[in-house]
């Protein structure tokens, strides 16, 4: 496998400019902007030496409502990969068309808190092409190391729809529902926009009503990204300092709404949560913390 070093990240606005290509008609299909389909990149994106920036975690942390501490929020070093993700995902190589992509599951494995100073090297491949019997999902694995110490991963399970391909896999929240709960979180039409500011994500789902339509969806909706966070940042001073996360993304947020965060303490230490609409019981997202030990 080879690998790719990026002394900066990778410019967002281009990379999206590649992504909406394949979707466009009579365009999807020329040399060079037809994705393959018969399996991954054998690449690994890869950052050295990357630091939170103060300002932008300070950003980071308002509109996901992490409170100020010397530790990064354990969703923070995804802002370090979200652009390596988007190139990796752009690489004609990779078997799927961006546009489109269902971000269905997010693992987050934090081996202990990251200190705000500290440098880390993240790095970003793509693995486990697999059918679906709707299509097919594909999981994007990021590391992130500090001198040589794997401090955080994360898997992203993204699936493409298409012909039914195989035998749907046993999700790793299957049967899990949002505990019940009291927490109301209005978010405004504008939630997208300010986090696609912060975390560079500028998928047109997100930002207006008319570009969320064009994807066909009703109204803009928000980052799933965005909502494990903000459940992340709720649960903050309950996390212990090595845990894992699971999500599940179920329905998506449309904006602007009320949702309901719903939080349960579980067997050996687990918390289970989960977002709900609030006028009707439809699941947003839902999701487990499991200490390490």
């Amino acid at each position: 496998m080879t690998r790719r070093l990026y002394e900066k990240p990778p410019a967002t606005l281009p990379l999206y400019g590649r992504a909406v290509l394949p979707a466009l008609p009579g365009v999807g299909s020329l040399p060079g902007v037809k994705h393959a389909s018969d399996g991954v990149p054998d690449v690994v994106l890869e950052r050295k030496n990357v630091s939170a920036d103060p300002a932008h975690l300070r950003a980071y942390r308002e509109v996901c409502g992490f409170g100020l501490r010397d530790t990064l929020p354990a969703t923070y070093p995804h802002m370090h990969a979200f652009a390596l993700h988007l190139a990796l995902m752009t690489d004609t190589r990779f078997p799927f068309a961006p546009m489109g992509l269902v971000h269905l599951r997010n693992t987050i494995v934090q081996h202990r808190p990251i200190g705000v100073t500290e440098p880390l090297s993240v790095a970003v491949h793509a693995e486990g092409l697999r059918p679906h019997p709707k299509g097919r999902l594909v999981d994007l694995v990021t590391v992130a190391r500090t001198r040589g110490e794997t401090v955080w991963e994360e898997t992203t399970t993204l699936f493409a729809r298409g012909a039914g391909r195989g035998p749907e896999e046993a999700a790793p929240l299957e049967g899990v529902e949002p505990p019940p709960g009291v927490v109301q979180w209005r978010l405004d039409g504008g939630l997208g926009r300010r986090y696609a500011a912060v975390s560079g994500d500028r998928n047109p789902i997100h930002l207006h009503p008319w570009t969320a339509k064009a994807f066909g969806f009703p109204s803009n909706i928000a980052h799933g990204m965005w909502t494990k966070a903000r459940c992340l940042a709720a649960l903050e001073n309950r996390l212990p300092g090595a845990f894992r996360v699971d999500v599940e993304f179920r329905k998506p947020v449309l904006l602007p709404t009320t949702v309901v965060l719903g939080s349960a303490p579980g067997e050996g230490g687990t918390i289970d949560f989960g977002v709900r609409g609030e006028r009707k019981p439809v699941t947003h997202l839902v999701g487990r913390v499991t200490p390490l030990d």
